[in-house]
């Protein structure tokens, strides 16, 4: 894991709602789909909830690498890259039942380890 440097944590702050969470199935075809419920539990770890996945819930267990493209508000945008994680039990699960709606169901916190940080096509970490 790659600890985020602060100018991607101040963009992070800086979004807009939602975010692309992409990830691939066995075959590497990938899935990208729009979230707003994510949250960076620290500096070097994004909580996606799954609220509704499907494809990408298999491809998250299936053990492939995942990404999330954002935003900010001033067009700029940031890519982090890394492995993830399934949780559904636990402190950062628990953690995600306290802030993700709860209109939403919540069944999982998908945990995007970060191991690379692009600011458009520039490897910034």
């Amino acid at each position: 894991m790659v600890v985020l440097p602060e100018q991607v944590c101040k963009a992070w702050d800086n979004r807009k709602d939602a975010v692309v969470f992409s990830t691939a199935d066995v075959n590497g075809v990938p899935n990208s789909i729009y979230v707003k419920s994510v949250s960076r539990y620290s500096e070097s770890l994004i909580v996606i909830v799954d609220n509704y996945f499907h494809k990408t819930r298999k491809n998250i267990l299936a053990g492939g690498k995942a990404s999330i493209l954002f935003i900010t508000n001033e067009g700029k945008s940031y890519q982090l890259k890394g492995s993830v994680r399934y949780l559904q039990s636990g402190e950062i699960y628990d953690d995600m039942k306290r802030w993700n709606p709860s209109r939403h169901p919540g069944h999982a916190a998908a945990c995007l380890e970060v191991e690379e940080v692009y600011s458009g096509s520039e490897r910034i970490a």
